[in-house]
């Protein structure tokens, strides 16, 4: 239940069951069983989606700590857990720290399931996005490449996740003025997130709004504009500027 009203944004829900199924937990398999270790991930995730990274960061440690323990270093629950402290310290701007996380996470992932397993690719995309918003834009790319190409392997070529892709790797052009290659990307990912997803998703709104983007730099203000007010009209939260990227 705590998951449910989590996956719907409902966290003042949330809250209280996930610590309930904590404290239920330790008490009924003592405090470093791996199932604690999940209740302790689910709150973890909890507060790092509210942006409470104090918070977050004991839960995920400890998480960590007992993964590790019970499971072995190299178990992908572990890489798991490493993923998630790594994104926390990328919203945090520890960088170094990250970057070294993400990279441990990823060697575990191909090591215990092969470098072309799904998991693999949400770390190698992870590690993507990193570089590019620290502007090593060479690292990204072929990252962003590897990603695409595993999951289009695994999922299909119509899948959420490769949308993400995509659109990742337009964001990547697009940053580097490539508006030429950006464009087709982000309208293969806006594709798939109506067909999948429908029209009315808070990701299309995304999708819409990177486009609009794009052709307002190409001084289409026209399409930047149409493609803008669609976007609002799907998420009125956008704000009413042609700028910024929506991943």
């Amino acid at each position: 239940l705590g998951e449910l009203y989590r996956s719907i944004g409902d966290y003042s829900k949330a809250e209280p069951l996930y610590k309930r199924a904590l404290a239920i937990m330790e008490k009924a398999l003592g405090p470093e069983h791996p199932d604690v270790a999940t209740s302790l991930n689910n709150l973890a995730l909890l507060y790092d989606s509210l942006g409470d990274y104090s918070k977050a960061e004991p839960l995920f440690k400890r998480t960590l700590a007992i993964r590790e323990k019970a499971l072995g270093p190299e178990h992908p629950d572990v890489a798991n857990s490493l993923n998630s402290l790594a994104v926390l310290y990328d919203s945090l701007g520890d960088y170094a720290k990250a970057e070294m996380l993400f990279k441990r996470s990823l060697a575990i992932v191909e090591k215990a399931l092969g470098p072309e397993h799904p998991y693999a690719s949400t770390s190698l995309n992870n590690l993507g996005e990193l570089y590019r918003s620290i502007g090593d834009y060479s690292k990204a790319e072929p990252l962003y490449k590897r990603a695409l190409a595993i999951r289009e392997k695994a999922f299909g070529p119509e899948h959420p996740h490769v949308a993400n892709s995509l659109n990742s790797l337009a964001l990547l052009c697009h940053s580097l003025g490539d508006y030429a290659r950006a464009e087709p990307l982000y309208k293969r990912a806006l594709a798939i997130r109506e067909k999948v997803l429908g029209p009315e998703h808070p990701r299309v709104a995304g999708s819409l709004n990177n486009l609009a983007v794009l052709y307002a730099a190409l001084d289409d203000f026209e399409k930047a504009h149409s493609l803008f007010n669609r976007a609002q009209e799907i998420d009125s939260t956008l704000i009413d500027q042609v700028m910024g990227f929506t991943s």
